[in-house]
């Protein structure tokens, strides 16, 4: 049984760093000279900040490409300006995909408009205010509501690939236990995680009703340890393609991305 959805808050609050002030002195003709250098000085300390927080490779963050449901940050999103990227790195293990995670039907909707792909989601969460386009995706049975703490309803290999998004940061490393050996028993070919970065924790503030509990953004270093418990390896290859189509198309992510091998 799937977990109440209850009302959220979808406040956030986002902070902005400011500039001091300058002193009126900076306007004397005579200290102009030492001025101009001190402006270049700023300049160049915002330019680093924003080479900073912008990051670069897989865990940079992308600001225009920040996903929101019901107003909170959000990786969802991220799956979907991912797919063309993904269909670069996996090619044929494309054709049959089973995204895990809140709003599903969206990420669904988007897989099932591509050539060659079928698509199934699974919604860990009661979707009794969704749209018609996902209550038809649902009376398909395209969609489930599944509580993803217990065992998938899907036999071994049922899918080539293994979408995950969001949904584990919601759950405490007692569960994630059960269920991240659950996702990779039902992949043939690859597992793909995107988890949040922990920098973006005061943004991604969801109502502890709705998921039982608040999201734990975990680093990439806590999570590639987790993967080595669960004895799940990363996919070199995929990476690697994944890496070339993401440098030609300028796609920077918002989320962190793990791509896995399944269990043979």
């Amino acid at each position: 049984m799937a977990m109440s959805r209850r009302p959220i808050n979808p406040s956030r609050r986002i902070s902005e760093s400011g500039a001091a002030p300058f002193s009126s002195s900076i306007y004397s003709r005579s200290r102009s000279p030492s001025y101009l250098s001190l402006g270049l000085i700023i300049l160049g300390s915002f330019l680093l900040l924003g080479y900073l927080y912008g990051g670069q490779g897989s865990y940079g963050l992308n600001k225009g490409a920040v996903g929101r449901v019901e107003g909170d940050f959000s990786c969802t999103l991220e799956v979907q300006r991912a797919i063309p990227i993904l269909r670069k790195a996996y090619g044929d293990s494309m054709h049959r995909v089973l995204h895990v995670g809140p709003d599903t039907c969206s990420v669904i909707s988007q897989l099932l408009k591509e050539e060659d792909i079928e698509a199934w989601g699974v919604e860990p969460y009661d979707i009794e205010d969704a749209d018609r386009r996902c209550k038809s995706l649902v009376h398909k049975g395209l969609v489930r509501v599944v509580d993803i703490k217990f065992p998938l309803p899907y036999r071994a290999k049922s899918f080539s690939l293994v979408i995950v998004s969001d949904a584990l940061d919601y759950l405490s490393p007692k569960y994630l236990n059960r269920t991240l050996p659950e996702l990779a028993r039902v992949s043939a070919d690859g597992l793909v995680i995107f988890t949040g970065i922990p920098r973006h924790q005061r943004s991604k503030v969801l109502d502890k009703s709705k998921f039982g509990r608040l999201a734990k953004l975990r680093s990439s270093t806590w999570w590639i340890r987790f993967f080595v418990q669960m004895s799940l390896e990363e996919n070199e290859a995929a990476v690697k393609k994944f890496e070339q189509a993401a440098e030609k198309r300028l796609y920077n992510p918002s989320c962190q991305l793990f791509h896995l091998k399944p269990y043979n």
